[in-house]
C-alpha cells in the first residue's frame, strides 16, 4: 500500500445559480475590482488515503464524490492525486 494526497474539487455545473459566486463577485465590484465577469464559488476537500496505485486512490475519490461529496445533480468535480513523496517539502501558501 501507498500513501496518497488526493484533492476533489467541486463546482456548481454550468447554468446552475452560484449565489455565494454571486456575492462574491458583488464584494469584489464593491471594491472596485473592475473586469470581474463571473464567479463561481465551489470547495476543494484534500484527502490522505492508502491505495495500491495512483488510479486506485482516483477511482476511490471519485466514488466518495459520486456517493457523498458531490451532488451530481447541480455539482462536477475533478480529482488530482499526489504521492505523498510527491508533495512532502512543499511550501504552503
Amino acid at each position: 500500500m501507498s500513501v496518497w494526497n488526493v484533492k476533489a474539487i467541486i463546482m456548481p455545473k454550468p447554468g446552475v445559480n452560484d449565489p455565494q459566486g454571486e456575492a462574491i463577485r458583488g464584494g469584489l465590484e464593491s471594491l472596485e475590482f473592475s473586469g470581474v465577469r463571473e464567479v463561481r464559488a465551489g470547495k476543494q476537500i484534500s484527502l490522505t488515503i492508502e491505495a495500491q496505485s495512483r488510479d486506485d486512490a482516483a477511482s476511490a475519490v471519485k466514488r466518495m464524490c459520486d456517493q457523498l461529496l458531490a451532488n451530481p445533480v447541480i455539482e462536477t468535480y475533478s480529482v488530482t492525486v499526489d504521492s505523498v513523496e510527491e508533495t512532502d517539502g512543499g511550501v504552503n501558501a
